[in-house]
């Protein structure tokens, strides 16, 4: 126990959801003597835990949806007891104590969903009883005796029973008004005694095997039954008295044998819901349109077709759902589409072919369920109502995108016909015309101007009123009429019924705004502080307060004096605010007295009047002020444990290594230290999101001077180690148990009154906390296990502030709890991030863009609604409607090459071998290998400049400027190579060449199919990419394997590469040339080599293969060139892996185009990669976009960002619809490309396709 003293003064507590197994039942209950309601449902309850016997004062008790089986007999010492809730339990009649029926105040009896094999034999005695539940139970027998006494009864449940007949002294109870008899054998009752229960208002009678012959009589005598249940019964037709009850409201009749309904159902003008599923109807009557009051329509599984239903069904204007699942229907009324008020329509399992037009008119239809109807054809949307571009608040229809671009808009395809009349603005022009015609408009106003002229008085006066307004249009306005008076909501500072009741009120500045001081609130004994001290005269030096005086004045009007009172040592916020909340209470109330300041030992006599004991001081402040003071706050440590992808929840653990878990992210909170660990099995989206809910608790919390440190399991700091107070390891298991779920969240209401507390639940839809259920005007507690949190409303009394914080200390102390639980204090506006996590939606980073960088993040801020504010969500894809870059003509390409290597005065080639770079052999000089590193020296001569005065011919050659040379050093790096070859040159071979040539060096690092052009001219297009490592002169001979090599050039023949690629004649195609290297098990003759020329290959790439292989395989090896068609059967079909189809074409070549869509810039955008683009072009946090000529792909890497996923399937379609203008003969589909399971129609487009090249973490 707390001992805050607050127990005795709870009038009522709901421990709903609690977890009372194994005595964790709180025992500090038994002090809450003044207990009038406690509700103890899901609790896990297997007896009545003995604290609940000294509750004298209790009158509601539940105990439902547990495990009881015996009450005990010391509840009948509950003398006060008026309702007993014990539903769905496990009661057997030996549990039931016969006393606790002969209690006088018992009223509610509620043992539905037990064990009873009776009716307790005393219930008779509640004399006073006016509700019993007594289904779900195995009930045979109804005594005769128990309705003699229980004549008050208003709620009788007998459902779900055994009962084969009802006592004749059920006629006594003539107040009775809801009866439920569902789910009995009762095939022999006549059930006669119906006709006498006058005030009956429901009655339930589902599956109590009612037929024609055992049907009531007399029912249509009950003139107030509004509801009635007859379904699952076997009536072939609507019994005639049911036609009779002119108040029924709702009707249930499925699961019967019902094929027809009367003509006469027009009398049932207050029906609301009529359910007549599973019958055998075919047809509903033409008087259906008569139910005016028709809500609710069920017609599911019956015979009913386009005939069935009734033309006039369009009259029924409140018709909000029509259910007609598993019909025969083919069509359905044009009428139906007229109920306007019409949210739910159920057609699903019939056998439509097509729906109205006007069906897309209904403007509450909510849901429309039409499956299981394979033939229908949905009527096309009027234009007014199709889908709009905007996506992100970003309009993507292609001729605002080209206009963004600068480009000509699109003109219309015209592949939608245009009709001379279009059906559904027609009917949407009929139907304006009905739902106001145009002619009664016209009347209208034609009566408004004839009544307006019989006012006029006379013309003069006609023409003088127009005058005199042109002239107070003209007339200058004084200074004074340009004030206005402030259109603030005072109702957000002060009560509504402020200075309507004759007295004097008092409130205190605190935190910039004005608190009551409630006169009454000494009278609480919950209070901690004394809150009437203003109301006696007594002030706080430090603080401020303003008073109102009202009373009655001379004219029996309401008057006021508003003053405001300054302490000696208030701060500047309390003054400021006192003089400001003042003058707001006078708008407020209007008064026209002005506001009079008083400051302390200087008060006018007028004031000191107000108080009978004169005015005294009290030293100090009761207050907080509203600045920021310098105080050095403690920090309590805390770690939550977080777990989740779409939804972040934290659950608060105990800060040691015991703890921790390798499958979660933990947040360690150490006040100005915030770590953020993460397991090696944990996932990255939740990391990402823990460190931007880090990030909101420095800026909010902290005032961003907490340090944030990511730590990963097994590299943590000597800091993290400390800060945890344990020792270093590299160990961290599975602690948490697989089926561990986060306990139940209860949100308690704190209720005050005059001497009582009470602490109600809310209920949360869903288990699912929303912001919406706090309101400002009380206070919460937030109840999680591990966490307990008070959050107090800003409008909410300083009375219910107070009893709130200690009845949560009670409610921590009392249930079961770990150690480290505590109780956080919340205001409004001010809450923790921590307590913002609990609810969705509240402040939530399910809006950030959780794959950005943490960078990017501290850079552009975490609040993505903030950022795209600030970008006004700005996009560039001015790309996508760019002409292609067209292929370079091959004398265009020589040329260049030619005036490159003109400049070139040397160039000199080193490899890294081991830890050093040598220089590479010049017949390897082209020939590279993509797990190694090259470097080369280019020396290139700087042509003089002459002055700019030089004339031609005028200078000596001695008198020429020298030429100038610069160098460029190439480092070279295979895409299967690691960073330690770049960081080799780095500290060695760079630092050297620095030496030498200074200022006038170059360092241009590529990568492999990255070079740039220039690079690439130096080798004159003999450019070849092995795989593996290069052989080192001395290594030992390795067993050849066959070599397989495409040759083909991208966007320019400079661009000429030769790359080896796994050997599969998959991969042939007669655009290119391909080497291919069988090799021989033999000493004399290593291989043979074939050239292979393809059929549509050019000549100038058949000539420079042939190069490339005599300068790959020198000796020992037999080259031949062979054509695409004469390929020999025994070594080069066999080498290859045997004769497979493949393309007969590359016209993806005139075509292929790669985009990039990143957000790196701040906004949306999208690039175009050059036309010489390669696999490692496909960004991994990036989307891309591949055109081959046929489909568009959309390339996902495994990081990228939801966000950049729609935004670039947005963009994709805007290209596809852009190419249907500009080439229509070529139609594109739009695919999906996911990183790892590319198609070879993707994967054909990129020269040398291998494996991803894996970075190992």
């Amino acid at each position: 126990m707390a001992a805050t003293g607050v127990l005795p003064f709870v009038r009522g507590v709901d421990f709903t959801k609690n977890d009372f197994k194994d005595g964790k039942f709180p025992h500090d209950v038994a002090d809450m003597t003044g207990l009038r309601w406690l509700r103890l449902n899901k609790t896990g309850l297997e007896n009545i835990p003995p604290e609940i016997y000294k509750l004298k004062k209790l009158e509601h008790f539940n105990i439902t949806r547990n495990k009881v089986e015996n009450l005990g007999e010391e509840l009948a010492n509950l003398s006060a007891l008026r309702t007993l809730n014990c539903r769905h339990n496990k009661l057997v009649d030996e549990g039931i104590p016969q006393e606790v029926f002969s209690l006088e105040d018992l009223q509610v009896v509620d043992l539905s969903h037990n064990n009873l094999k009776e009716v307790p034999p005393e219930l008779e005695k509640a004399k006073n009883c006016i509700v019993l539940n007594l289904a779900k139970n195995n009930i045979e027998m109804i005594p005769n005796q128990l309705f003699i006494n229980l004549t008050d009864l208003i709620f009788v449940d007998l459902s779900d029973n055994s009962l084969e007949t009802l006592p004749p002294q059920m006629r006594r109870l003539t107040n009775l008004q809801t009866l439920i008899l569902n789910n009995n054998p009762l095939i022999h009752a006549q059930l006669r005694q119906l006709p006498a229960l006058v005030a009956l208002e429901t009655l339930q009678m589902r599956n109590t095997q009612r037929t024609l012959a055992n049907f009531p009589s007399g029912l249509d005598t009950l003139s107030n039954l509004q509801d009635i249940d007859l379904s699952g019964n076997d009536l072939p037709r609507v019994p005639e008295t049911l036609y009779k009850l002119t108040a029924i409201k709702r009707l249930n009749l499925s699961s019967n044998q019902i094929s027809e309904l009367s003509l006469v159902i027009d009398t049932w003008v207050n029906l609301e819901t009529l359910n007549l599923s599973r019958n055998n109807l075919t047809a509903l009557p033409s008087s259906l349109h008569k139910l005016s009051s028709l809500k609710k329509l069920y017609l599911n599984s019956n015979k009913l077709d386009f005939e069935g239903i009734p033309a006039n069904i369009g009259k029924l204007h409140n018709l909000e759902i029509f259910s007609a699942a598993y019909n025969n229907l083919e069509l359905i009324p044009e009428g139906l589409c007229r109920c306007g008020k019409l949210k739910k329509l159920i057609l699903n399992g019939n056998r439509l072919v097509t729906l109205p037009d006007i069906l897309h008119l209904l403007p509450d239809l909510e849901t429309l369920d039409v499956r299981d109807n394979p033939d229908l054809v949905m009527p096309p949307k009027p234009s007014e109502m199709k889908k709009t571009f905007e996506y992100y608040n970003i309009d993507f229809s292609l001729n605002n995108q080209l206009r963004l671009a600068g480009a000509p808009t699109a003109p219309s395809t015209g592949q939608s016909p245009v009709h001379k009349s279009d059906p559904v603005a027609r009917k949407l022009r009929l139907r304006r015309r009905r739902d106001g015609q145009e002619s009664e408009k016209v009347l209208k106003g034609m009566r408004d101007v004839a009544k307006d002229k019989e006012h006029m008085p006379n013309l003069e006066e006609e023409v003088r009123e127009p005058l005199k307004g042109f002239r107070d249009v003209l007339r200058p306005k004084k200074w004074n009429e340009h004030l206005q008076k402030p259109q603030l909501d005072y109702s957000e500072i002060f009560d509504e019924d402020v200075g309507q009741i004759p007295g004097i009120t008092c409130w205190e500045i605190e935190n910039f705004l004005p608190n009551p001081v409630d006169e009454d609130g000494r009278h609480l004994p919950v209070v901690c502080v004394k809150s009437s001290e203003a109301m006696n005269g007594k002030f706080y030096e430090a603080d401020c307060y303003i008073v109102l005086k009202t009373f009655i004045d001379d004219t029996n009007s309401i008057n006021w004096q508003i003053w405001f009172w300054i302490g000696e040592r208030a701060t500047l916020d309390k003054k400021a605010c006192s003089a400001i909340h003042a003058v707001n209470l006078r708008n407020l109330l209007g008064a026209e007295c002005r506001t009079i300041r008083e400051e302390m030992n200087d008060e006018s006599d007028e004031f000191l009047d107000l108080f009978e004991n004169g005015i005294s001081y009290i030293e100090g402040g009761r207050t907080a002020s509203g600045f920021y003071t310098v105080e050095n706050i403690v920090y309590e440590p805390k770690m939550y444990r977080a777990s989740g992808v779409k939804r972040i929840h934290l659950e608060r653990t105990e800060p040691n290594l015991v703890h921790l878990d390798r499958r979660y992210v933990f947040l360690f909170d150490k006040g100005m230290d915030i770590f953020i660990w993460t397991g090696k099995l944990a996932k990255g989206v939740t990391r990402t999101k823990t460190r931007l809910i880090a990030e909101k608790i420095n800026k909010n919390e902290r005032k961003n001077k907490a340090e944030i440190r990511m730590e990963a399991q097994g590299t943590e700091s000597s800091e993290f180690w400390k800060a945890l107070g344990e020792t270093p390891t590299a160990f961290v298991g599975e602690c948490v148990p697989d089926d561990f779920e986060p306990a139940e969240p209860h949100m308690y209401k704190v209720g005050l009154g005059m001497g009582y507390l009470e602490l109600p639940q809310v209920e949360i839809p869903h288990n699912v906390l929303t912001q919406k259920l706090l309101d400002s005007k009380n206070v919460f507690i937030l109840d999680c296990k591990s966490d307990l949190f008070v959050w107090i409303g800003k409008k909410s009394t300083r009375l219910i502030r107070a009893a709130a914080l200690k009845l949560s200390q009670e409610l921590c102390a009392m249930i079961d709890r770990p150690p480290f639980c505590s109780v956080t204090r919340c205001l409004e506006g001010t809450e923790p991030q921590i307590f913002k996590t609990k609810f969705i939606g509240w402040d939530d980073v399910i809006a950030v863009d959780y794959t950005r960088t943490a960078e990017s993040v501290i850079r552009r801020g975490a609040d993505m609604k903030v950022i795209m504010e600030r970008d006004k969500m700005k996009t560039d894809l001015s790309a996508l409607f760019m002409p292609r870059q067209p292929t370079m003509p091959l004398e265009e390409a020589e040329s260049i090459m030619q005036e490159w290597n003109e400049d070139l005065d040397s160039m000199e080639a080193f490899v890294l071998e081991g830890k050093k770079f040598v220089r590479l052999p010049s017949e390897e000089l082209g020939i590279f290998h993509n797990e190694d590193c090259y470097v080369f020296l280019c020396r290139y001569w700087v042509p003089a400049e002459l002055p700019e005065d030089a004339e031609e011919g005028e200078e000596e050659e001695e008198d020429l400027p020298e030429e100038d040379f610069k160098c460029v050093v190439y480092f070279w790096q295979g895409r299967m190579a690691s960073n330690m070859g770049w960081l080799t040159f780095t500290f060695s071979l760079q630092k050297k060449f620095e030496s030498l040539f200074g200022d006038k060096l170059e360092v241009v690092r590529t990568h492999q199919q990255q070079e740039n052009l220039k690079f690439l001219s130096h080798f004159k297009r003999m450019f070849v990419i092995r795989n593996g490592k290069r052989k080192l002169p001395n290594a030992p001979e390795e067993k050849p394997s066959t070599e397989f090599f495409h040759l083909r050039a991208n966007g320019s023949p400079i661009a000429t590469r030769c790359v080896q690629i796994q050997p599969c004649a998959s991969f042939l195609n007669p655009r290119f040339c391909y080497i291919l290297m069988v090799p021989f098990d033999s000493q004399d003759l290593k291989g043979v080599v074939y050239v292979w020329i393809g059929g549509l290959a050019e000549h100038e790439d058949a000539v420079v293969a042939e190069k490339i292989a005599y300068k790959m395989y020198q000796d020992n090896f037999t080259i031949q060139m062979i054509s695409e068609g004469e390929e020999p059967e025994n070594f080069f079909w066999v080498g290859i892996g045997g004769r497979k189809p493949y393309d007969k074409d590359a016209n993806y070549m005139k075509y292929a185009r790669l985009f990039r869509c990143s957000n790196e810039k701040g906004y949306f955008s999208v690039s175009e990669k050059c036309a010489d683009f390669c696999q490692d072009d496909l960004a991994d946090d990036d989307v891309m976009i591949l055109d081959n000529g046929e489909q568009v792909f959309l390339w996902v890497g495994r990081k990228t960002s939801d966000v950049e996923i729609k935004l670039a399937f947005k963009s994709a379609q805007v290209y596809i619809q852009h190419l249907r203008n500009k080439q229509p003969d070529r139609p594109r589909k739009l695919l999906l490309a996911m990183k790892y399971k590319e198609h070879r129609k993707f994967t054909k487009c990129f020269h040398g396709w291998g494996k991803y090249k894996e970075v190992k973490e």
